[in-house]
């Protein structure tokens, strides 16, 4: 770690950059800011979020205005029910030079530091599934070649109501590969007059950019160097056991309601995002109330309902706040 002046200095730059990705998405999406700032949390902790909500909330919008933002690589797929594997991680084709055919590896739209995957679940399981390795190992293996991904590299997917036509589970073990799964409400009130207005004004408001990929990856390593203390150790541990219906430390509801719990992914991806928010707080070490702000954001997915799970009316958020309460002491 660095000296505690240079250290110090470092935290207060990680800060004003995050501030000001947060203050100029915020400008574009309104009424989103948790969802804002966990997104951007993820990001730079180096995972993946994924977004559902009903249609025109801002989902399409908020990975566009990011990509806008930063000085990176980025590509959308629009994931429809013909969509091939090929079509997201590319494919070989025959050259021809000098009279000479060969194989050449023509790279996919996931070569790049963004990636918009936008309504994820119309695509097919087996189009889903090539995802897989790049949201863990950041790679691709490709006809026995492996090929690495640009750094940084986020995904920001996006996900249709289930109970559309034409729709496809993702399945759990994609699922868990996601940082976060966050939900963006219907704007109502003020919220939606603005959208309203800023939605049909006769200029659009230009976008700058603010961070390029070297500072991404130089913030993510920064975050990284918070320390976790013993005791928010063992909390977050707590709070991933008690998910699983066949622990004492569950609460009521999870032996209930639950089928499966979180993985240890959950886990790794609170006390990564928990750094983050410290290091954007020019704090050296993660708090509990920083596992708190993100356990339910990187817990929800990661639940799996039992059939009497799904008849009951608080749903996943619900339990996890039961989850949260338990081990709140």
């Amino acid at each position: 770690m660095s000296d505690e002046p240079d250290l110090k200095q470092e935290l207060h730059q990680f800060s004003a950059d995050f501030a000001a990705l947060r203050q100029a998405l915020a400008e574009i999406l309104v009424g989103h800011a948790e969802v804002i700032e966990l997104t951007l949390a993820a990001m730079i902790a180096g995972g993946h979020v994924l977004l559902d909500g009903p249609p025109g909330v801002g989902k399409t919008l908020l990975g566009r205005t990011l990509a806008q933002l930063l000085d990176v690589k980025y590509r959308r797929i629009q994931f429809t029910s013909d969509l091939m594997p090929a079509d997201v991680i590319g494919t070989y084709l025959v050259m021809e030079s000098q009279g000479r055919r060969r194989f050449e590896f023509q790279q996919g739209p996931i070569f790049t530091n963004l990636l918009l995957a936008d309504e994820i679940n119309r695509a097919t399981p087996k189009t889903q599934a090539a995802l897989f390795e790049a949201l863990e190992e950041r790679s691709l293996t490709v006809a026995n070649e492996t090929y690495e991904l640009p750094a940084p590299f986020f995904t920001l997917a996006t996900q249709s109501l289930g109970d559309i036509e034409g729709t496809f589970p993702v399945p759990e073990t994609q699922l868990d590969r996601f940082f976060f799964k966050l939900t963006l409400p219907a704007p109502t009130g003020g919220e939606l007059e603005t959208v309203l207005q800023r939605a049909t004004e006769a200029h659009a408001k230009p976008v700058k950019r603010i961070l390029d990929a070297k500072r991404i990856v130089a913030m993510s390593q920064l975050a990284r160097s918070v320390s976790v203390p013993p005791d928010v150790l063992r909390h977050v541990a707590s709070l991933v056991t008690a998910t699983h219906p066949g622990q004492p430390a569950a609460p009521e509801s999870t032996r209930r309601f639950v089928l499966r719990g979180a993985s240890p992914r959950a886990g790794q991806a609170m006390i990564l995002a928990a750094k983050v928010l410290a290091a954007d707080g020019g704090r050296t070490q993660i708090s509990r109330d920083d596992v708190q702000r993100v356990a339910l954001p990187a817990l929800r997915h990661r639940i799996t309902l039992s059939f009497d799970g799904h008849a009951q009316e608080t749903g996943i958020d619900g339990i996890v706040a039961d989850i949260l309460r338990s081990q709140a002491k």
